[in-house]
């Protein structure tokens, strides 16, 4: 056989297999469109278009494309961040949770205020239940500190903030305690929930993707109470995505009324947690929402309130605590 004809055959056997092992990459790992999507899920309202869900998120929420939410807090550590909490396991209780926020010199101390707060700590165990939404205090050191109340099982600890100069963050680790646990399901969908007295329904569009504006609806004793103002706003909105716990933080599109705009990322079972104020008392109503593919939607009519909690729920329900601030 003559020499430019193997070379011609060799060439031609190469180009096969250079193709051959091109489609088995597409198969088997993740291209640059995935890759880049999945990168994209640590952005925040501040440096994305949380605009384009037709309101702000408040600098908390995180937005994609077409103002698709994106969920946050499924990381420790992220641009030079990292949540690091004083003590992994805690008794359950009444324990004080210290952490830090370590950046690339140490321990953070210099925050910018959103929210009128330098930090929001959203502490739930595992199973969604437990949901409390504290604001700790920072020693000089960098070191916050904050009292929680604490049942049996993993929990979830979210740190929400802003490094003075830097860009908005929501870290999370996770917290053990110690002893008997059983999981409470998640649930089917439920959009009312009764807290002391309060009744309290949620409305608005579940659809993945599709720019919506939840609406919540306060009542006592059959008559819509009108809420105070929260943290700067009228109410206070946490999604917690059921299995990964990925987080969503969003705030009313106006100050006047509990209208949220957001989309969900994925379909699936979320459980959302609503902090309204009225009468001086920061109450949490809590809600479970089945999020559908394009072409369903199970929304229903409501409007809601706002206020600042401390307490923990049961079971996403309709059991909810009351705090003075």
């Amino acid at each position: 056989m003559r020499t430019s004809t193997r070379v011609a055959g060799f060439v031609a056997v190469l180009a096969l297999v250079l193709a051959a092992g091109w489609a088995g990459g597409r198969w088997l790992g993740p291209d640059e469109d995935t890759v880049a999507a999945d990168s994209a899920g640590h952005g925040h309202a501040d440096d994305a278009t949380a605009g384009s869900a037709g309101g702000s998120a408040g600098g908390h929420g995180d937005h994609g494309e077409h103002g698709a939410a994106v969920a946050a807090g499924l990381q420790v550590s992220e641009h030079g961040h990292t949540l690091t909490l004083a003590e992994d396991t805690l008794p359950a209780g009444r324990q004080e949770l210290a952490f830090t926020i370590e950046g690339e010199d140490g321990p953070v101390t210099a925050y910018d205020v959103a929210h009128e707060k330098e930090l929001h700590l959203i502490v739930v165990r595992r199973d969604l239940t437990g949901f409390q939404h504290v604001h700790p205090t920072m020693d000089a050191d960098g070191t916050w500190r904050v009292d929680v109340d604490l049942e049996p099982g993993p929990w979830r600890v979210f740190a929400d903030f802003k490094p003075t100069g830097g860009e908005a963050h929501v870290l999370g680790a996770d917290l053990f305690v110690p002893g008997g646990f059983e999981p409470e399901p998640v649930g089917e969908q439920q959009l009312a929930a009764s807290v002391d007295g309060y009744d309290v329904n949620l409305g608005g569009g579940f659809t993945v993707g599709a720019a919506s504006t939840l609406t919540a609806t306060v009542s006592k004793d059959g008559e819509v109470v009108d809420l105070e103002p929260y943290l700067g706003a009228t109410g206070h909105l946490v999604a917690l995505r059921a299995g990964d716990l990925g987080y969503l933080h969003v705030h009313p599109e106006d100050t006047d009324r509990a209208e949220f705009a957001t989309a969900f990322p994925s379909v699936g079972t979320y459980r959302l947690f609503l902090d309204f104020k009225h009468g001086g008392v920061v109450r949490t109503a809590a809600f479970t929402v089945q999020v559908e593919g394009a072409g369903h939607d199970h929304g229903t009519h409501s409007h809601g309130d706002e206020g600042e909690h401390e307490g923990g729920h049961k079971n996403g329900s309709e059991d909810g605590h009351s705090h003075d601030h």
